[in-house]
Parts: structure tokens; sequence; C-alpha cells
């Protein structure tokens, strides 16, 4: 039931321990970078997600990027009108592509409901977000109408091979270099499972397509959906509840 989904946001970030701290802010630049042998290969791999994602590009759609990070999905995209949501200038402020970016938000909350996206689209970031049917709800209000397309490329959070994935190769990397365990880390970054992403984009989207880098849901590393027909109605009731 979604209700019970619900239930579980805004979700809480597992508090790191002090020996990860003293390297977080290393580490997250060294992988965002590919800077490491396993980061670098990570980033390959993750380049299935951002080519999904830039499918939908074109000239003449104007898009907003949740979580836009280091600014790496603007090599694939052909857009000339791009804005993002990002909170964290240190990550995009010596970028390369930074000239491209029409508006930066800290939140999704400071655009302006006038404000409507032909392509809203995030990559990798909704497994970081603690209240996510909210934020999710808030792209059905700057959508276009018609035509408006969101779309969303995940890591398979919580299945089998992505577990697999990361633990023999980043997480190796990570034990040998730290001697500390990369789950702890994960758990700290990570706060959603696909499944429970996939729930919430059906509940605010009337339609949604998932296409896989895998074999099924339980043996694959990534996902990408595609949604259209926001549910308006479903969005501003789910907004309006949590204000109260």
């Amino acid at each position: 039931m979604i209700e019970n989904t619900f239930n579980n946001f805004p979700k809480k970030r597992p508090e790191l321990p002090n020996e990860y701290k003293a390297i977080y802010e290393k580490n997250y630049e060294e992988n965002r970078n590919g800077k490491t042998k396993m980061s670098a290969l990570s980033q390959m791999m993750e380049g299935w997600l951002h080519r999904k994602v830039a499918k939908s590009s074109s000239s003449d759609k104007n898009t907003l990027e949740l979580g836009a990070g280091t600014l790496n999905q603007l090599k694939y995209e052909k857009v000339s009108e791009y804005d993002i949501v990002e909170p964290f200038e240190t990550l995009y402020k010596n970028s390369p592509e930074l000239h491209r970016i029409r508006k930066i938000y800290d939140d999704i909350y400071e655009i302006p409901e006038t404000e409507k996206y032909d392509r809203i689209i995030s990559c990798a970031c909704f497994e970081h977000i603690i209240n996510l049917p909210e934020v999710v709800a808030s792209t059905c209000k700057l959508l276009t109408l018609r035509g408006g397309i969101m779309c969303a490329s995940i890591p398979n959070q919580g299945r089998l091979l992505w577990k697999m994935g990361y633990t023999f190769t980043t997480g190796r990397e990570f034990k040998k270099r730290y001697g500390l365990s990369y789950d702890i880390l994960m758990n700290h970054e990570h706060v959603n499972t696909a499944d429970e992403i996939e729930e919430i984009l059906k509940y605010f989207y009337k339609k949604v397509k998932m296409k896989l880098f895998g074999i099924n849901k339980t043996f694959a590393l990534y996902r990408y959906y595609e949604c259209t027909h926001p549910d308006i109605k479903k969005a501003e009731e789910y907004l309006s509840n949590i204000k109260k």
C-alpha cells in the first residue's frame, strides 16, 4: 500500500561514525570524478544512466535537472535552456559546463509554479532524497501539461546484483584504502530503494515506463524511468496534507 510507503517519509539519514566523517568529502570528490581505479570503472558503467536520460533531450525542450552535482549529465545533452537544482555549489562551481546553465536553485521549492518545463530529469539522485514523495509531487506541478516528461535513472538499490556489484568493486577498494565497511557509507547515502522509488513514481504519474540494465529487477544494476501524464490532483493533495 502506498500509504505505508509514505509513512516512511521523510527518511532519517543514518549518522556517519567519526572515522567516516573524516574522509567523507575526499572520498566523495574522488568518487564523483573517477579518480580511483574502481570509481573510474563505476563512472564508465554509469554512462548507461546518463545516455538513457539524454535520449529525451532536444534543443527545443527546456529542462530542469534535479541533483545536478558536477554537471556531468550536460555532456550528453542537446538542450539550450537548462536549469538545475543543486544545493552544493562546490560540486559544480569549477565545471567547464557551468556556462550552459540558465538558472541555479538550491531547492525545488524555490522554483515558481509559473515556471514550466518540458523535461525534468535526474540521474542517480532519487535514491538520496529523504523527502522523495514531496519532490516527485512537486515535479508534477512544474511540468508542461501537454507533452511534459520526467526522466529518472537510478541504481538498483535493494536488489541482489547491485549489492554484489558495489561490494566486489568500489566496496573492496574502499576497504583496502580505509579499512572501513562501504555498506555504512552506502546506507548513509542511499536512503531509498529502487522499489520504493518506482512505487512513488507510479503513484504520481499515470504513465510510467521502465528499462533495465540487466535481466530483471533482481539481476540488474540500474533502472531508467520515463514518466508522463502527471496526476496533478494527487500531487496537490499530497503536498497540501504534508503542510498541515
